[in-house]
């Protein structure tokens, strides 16, 4: 396993993070701990979780994936193993588009003092931890461009808890010994220019990291966002580099695969369009014309951009998972790079 600088700190992490958004939905408690046993003898060092998951986010499950996380921690023989991964978990925000869940914390999502400290307390219970080794905000406190939403709606007069305000929430935090790094997720290059410039100017925490979705369906980060991550040494924890499974190709022709998530779960319609399936079908022709399966194709290419740290992975399977991790191993020649471009520049937008 290669690991890569974290941000401006002094971790080092895996390029691949096991992510666990499936836990107690698709997959058991006892499936999860077998996932994280696989992943540490991997070498993977940085779990991610929220408390949103499981997706679809439900009342009746909301919380279960932090709980078996804590629950592998508190199993005989894993409290030495501690100090050999990380563990990153989301606070939510405001329920402001229509898949938001409205039922974390009777709705208060804020990013306020009261309501992310609120959550901190929940996760650290539920994960049976007295620390976070990174604190990401799940998606924005104010309305902008998240989860596939492509085209800016401004909202006049929208009321909003202040960058510099929730920044300060968490610097109390990382003070009180509760959160050891902090991080953002769904952000834009203006909501990143806004907690660099707070951090600098107010001499609070500098975010870390970045966590937004990159996939050969979704470039988007590369619009202003690798920049910054370049210059400004801010990490990408790439969500989504197989598009919820789409890039593996067994979606291809309208087929719905018994037990995969776009066969139980409406929601998950982001990569399903007309555009998106002819990109993923010559995606997928790529990778065979050069010995490989969809999924290492998608997984080497996200891994292998310079502007990456670690790609997130999940899988409802020990099989998935494996092969997943070992994906990561492969290296792109510059000839299968170009014919990615190639499709790129064809579908250059394909996500819905």
């Amino acid at each position: 396993m290669e690991y890569r600088a974290f941000g401006t700190t002094d971790l080092k992490i895996s390029t691949l993070t096991l992510g666990t958004m499936t836990w107690g939905e698709q997959n058991s408690e006892q499936d999860a701990h077998r996932q994280l046993d696989i992943a540490i003898d991997y070498g993977i060092n940085l779990i991610d979780t929220a408390e949103a998951y499981p997706v679809p986010p439900r009342p009746e499950t909301q919380g279960r994936t932090e709980e078996f996380i804590g629950s592998w921690l508190a199993k005989p023989g894993n409290a030495g193993k501690r100090d050999r991964f990380l563990v990153a978990t989301k606070a939510a925000g405001p329920a402001r588009q229509k898949h938001n869940p409205t039922h974390i914390r009777g709705g208060k999502t804020r990013h306020d003092k009261e309501n992310l400290t609120q959550a901190l307390d929940n996760s650290l219970r539920r994960l049976r931890s007295d620390y976070v080794d990174l604190y990401q905000l799940h998606w924005p406190d104010r309305t902008t461009n998240t989860f596939g939403q492509l085209s800016y709606q401004h909202v006049a007069d929208e009321e909003s808890v202040a960058i510099e305000e929730t920044l300060s929430v968490l610097a109390g935090f990382v003070k009180a010994g509760k959160v050891r790094h902090i991080g953002v997720s769904n952000e834009t290059p203006w909501g990143v220019a806004q907690f660099l410039k707070h951090a600098e100017f107010s001499g609070l925490p500098r975010i870390a990291s970045i966590q937004n979705p990159y996939s050969l369906l979704n470039r988007s980060y590369e619009t202003g966002l690798a920049e910054f991550g370049h210059r400004e040494q801010l990490s990408l924890l790439a969500y989504s580099p197989l598009a919820f499974g789409v890039l593996t190709g067994k979606y291809l022709n309208g087929a719905r695969p018994a037990g995969a998530r776009l066969t139980l779960f409406e929601r998950f319609v982001r990569y399903t369009g007309a555009l998106a399936q002819l990109a993923t079908a010559d995606y997928a022709a790529l990778a065979r014309q050069h010995g490989l399966t969809p999924a290492q194709l998608a997984i080497a290419f996200s891994v292998g951009r310079p502007f990456v740290t670690s790609a997130i992975i999940g899988a409802t399977t020990a099989e998935q998972l494996r092969d997943n991790i070992e994906s990561a191993s492969i290296k792109l020649d510059a000839n299968v790079i170009s014919a990615i471009d190639a499709i790129h520049t064809r579908y250059p937008n394909p996500i819905q």
